[in-house]
């Protein structure tokens, strides 16, 4: 994690407190640990932020179960930071100043300037903004230069390779931070930066598809479930066999029918996006959706797909995963949010009760999105 300096922080931040509290993750299969540890301190391009908000993911399971690995522990997870920004490094142009020491993790080679929307580049002390998991790409390689920088081999993970939300300060790189919509709580802002990101991400990979599956209806799946209906798209839900309650969350939200992921929908789909780290729901998927319909693999991890006859797949459909996000899939989705407009449905704990949110999101013991608040 980065260490704070002992001079004083960019604009004034000097005022604060040079520790905080924060959940450490450690090591695999361990819950995490609650720690007073020092304030980072921005390197250059970095804003220093504080924490208002810090969504809990999926993706911190996979991270604690090993399924996706934390190279270097310990870590502060969360990737879904809504945030005030308290500072700035003295030296905060990262094209003149280069970018080390992000969270903690080794400085990069080169900085770049790159033609992706570029959030909120000189953001304000003040100003709230929003950290979703992509922290840092390269600009260099071909898929950062051909508008595919999701896919970057040398990319960082916010919570991953770099210090997240899950404490009372962050630090990020401030072209890889969004300007949260007006009319957002913190807490309901959260959700929208993974949970809403990959979603939309996941829904542009299904074209123009009207009838569409949603095989898992959790945090992505009930923001996704609105965008489509204002879309004009039906919605078809899919849930553990007997989630009568996440069927009925699912029909509240304007599902035209919902109903378990071991049946057959009363129409064929023209896609479907698997939420669920699930992989036997890509064949159920696969039998679901139509000649030439699309099949959207939504998480960033998920268990063997077992094997299927070929019929199955024939008839041109399609079986795709979506991968991370870019820059210009948050600029998209958050100015649309507003005006489906999203309303995401959360359920709160205190940092010091990340444990217990986790184990609810592994247990499914509520709908919607957990939030942690510093």
């Amino acid at each position: 994690m980065a260490q704070p300096a002992q001079d004083d922080i960019a604009d004034g931040t000097n005022e604060h407190t040079q520790d905080m509290n924060a959940m450490l993750f450690e090591a695999v299969h361990r819950p995490l640990r609650a720690a007073r540890v020092p304030v980072p301190r921005p390197a250059p391009g970095q804003l220093l932020l504080r924490v208002h908000a810090c969504g809990v993911c999926r993706t911190d399971l996979h991270l604690l179960d090993g399924e996706v690995t934390v190279a270097r522990p310990p870590r502060i997870l969360g990737h879904q930071i809504v945030a005030t920004v308290v500072g700035r490094s003295p030296a905060a142009d990262p094209a003149a100043a280069g970018m080390g020491g992000l969270g903690g993790v080794g400085g990069v080679e080169k900085p770049f300037e790159m033609d992706a929307p570029r959030a909120c580049v000189r953001a304000r002390v003040g100003r709230r903004v929003g950290v979703p998991w992509l922290g840092w790409t390269c600009g260099e390689c071909e898929y950062c230069r051909s508008g595919h920088e999701n896919l970057c081999p040398r990319a960082r993970f916010t919570g991953r390779d770099i210090d997240g939300g899950m404490a009372e300060y962050a630090v990020a790189d401030e072209r890889f931070c969004f300007p949260i919509p007006g009319g957002y709580p913190d807490e309901q802002a959260a959700p929208l930066l993974c949970a809403g990101l990959i979603g939309y991400r996941a829904l542009r990979m299904c074209g123009e598809a009207t009838r569409l599956g949603l095989y898992g209806f959790g945090a992505a799946a009930h923001i996704l479930a609105q965008v489509a209906r204002h879309q004009g798209r039906e919605v078809y839900a899919f849930t553990r066999p007997g989630d009568e309650p996440s069927q009925a969350f699912a029909r509240e939200l304007g599902a035209v029918w919902a109903g378990d992921s071991d049946r057959l929908p009363p129409r064929a789909l023209h896609a479907a996006i698997v939420f669920a780290p699930d992989g036997s729901l890509v064949p159920a998927a696969l039998r679901a959706v139509a000649p030439g319909g699309t099949v959207v693999c939504g998480g960033i991890h998920m268990s063997d797909i077992p094997s299927f006859p070929y019929e199955d797949l024939w008839r041109e459909r399609v079986v795709r995963s979506v991968a991370n996000l870019t820059r210009a899939d948050a600029t998209e989705f958050l100015a649309l949010a507003p005006e489906v407009p999203v309303r995401t449905s959360v359920t709160t704990y205190p940092l010091a009760a990340a444990n217990e949110a986790l184990a609810d999101l592994r247990a499914g013991r509520f709908e919607g999105a957990a939030v942690l608040v510093p």
